[in-house]
């Protein structure tokens, strides 16, 4: 799911010009590819510990790619059909 995630919102800002892809963009594929990467590393430390925390982690990134989405909808670079695709992603 957080791959999925990640990869539609790559396609979405790849579409942007630059004034948004270097602002607004780079800030939202960090965090939407930060949610899986941290699931990942989390499984891989092999303790429920470090598990935990990760998880954790990849919670605020989650968070955070909400922000970013927030944003770009206020700033209109999301059409309403980026919206509903995201939102069967995220639910």
């Amino acid at each position: 799911m957080a791959e999925g995630l990640a990869d539609e919102i790559w396609k979405i800002v790849d579409g942007w010009n630059l004034f948004a892809k270097d602002t607004i963009g780079k800030q939202i594929v960090r965090s939407a590819d930060s949610i899986g990467a941290n699931i990942a590393e989390g499984v891989g430390r092999g303790t429920y510990q470090d598990n935990r925390r990760f998880v954790r982690i990849a919670r605020g990134s989650l968070n955070e790619t909400q922000h970013w989405l927030r944003r770009a909808y206020s700033r209109n670079l999301l059409t309403a059909e980026q919206i509903d695709t995201l939102k069967l992603i995220i639910k």
